[in-house]
């Protein structure tokens, strides 16, 4: 099974310590973002990569190298300017187009949900996203009727609402609708989701975060505690 981990962001709103370390390799509990994110993936039966690369491109490339260091396959596609999610994919479609399926995931996302329930797809499916509910930004103040205050609540999670993990599952038909340049959020998705060709998949319980400020960095950071192993086991 094969993976793509999108890889080529500035980071900037990781600034300054993206300046000179591109944001996969900013070490969040003692260790790159990639590594936990190929450490996950292998824990599910991954164990070949694709890692699209830009920003800082040879700093990520001889971190992980082939691979072999950490147990599973590794190779580059390399953007030489910004393609946006949905172009970088598309960059890697030679790599890809003979998959029976294969996963995605943005390159700052630390999760432990099962990505094998993404690939239970209906013929009519190109591809599935993970979804987990909207955690609050905020803390959240509970009172009863006559507003009398009961509880804080320190950023619940909303479960009427969901998000977008950045973790994906794709058919190679996905090919067929995506840009040589943009994101895939605001180009590919809009027109399959119109036409029902995506498939939502809902965790509940897992951990995910992604990591996109220095706040969110110490957040997690905290969360995992040094020398964690996020895996189907944990």
């Amino acid at each position: 099974m094969k993976a793509v981990i999108l890889a080529g962001g500035l980071g900037k709103r990781l600034r300054p310590l993206t300046d000179s370390i591109p944001k996969p390799l900013i070490e969040v509990g003692g260790k790159p973002i990639i590594l936990w994110q190929i450490e996950w993936l292998r824990s599910y039966g991954v164990d070949e990569f694709v890692v699209c690369v830009g920003y800082l491109k040879e700093k990520i490339i001889n971190y992980l190298g082939d691979g072999s260091e950490h147990g599973v396959r590794i190779g580059y596609v390399v953007e030489r300017r910004p393609l946006g999610t949905g172009g970088a994919i598309k960059n890697a479609e030679a790599f890809l187009r003979n998959e029976r399926g294969f996963f995605v995931v943005n390159g700052d996302v630390i999760t432990t949900i099962d990505p094998r329930e993404l690939t239970d797809l209906g013929p009519e499916h190109v591809g599935a996203i993970a979804l987990v509910p909207l955690r609050s930004p905020y803390g959240v103040v509970e009172f009863d009727d006559d507003l009398t205050i009961r509880s804080f609540v320190e950023k619940p999670l909303l479960r009427d609402y969901w998000i977008n993990a950045g973790v994906y599952y794709f058919k190679p038909d996905i090919f067929r609708y995506l840009p040589a340049e943009g994101d895939i959020e605001r180009t590919a998705f809009p027109h399959l989701a119109r036409a029902g060709l995506l498939r939502a998949v809902k965790y509940e319980g897992a951990f995910w975060r992604s990591i996109d400020t220095v706040k969110d960095l110490e957040e997690v950071s905290r969360l995992l505690g040094e020398g964690g192993v996020v895996s189907k086991r944990t």
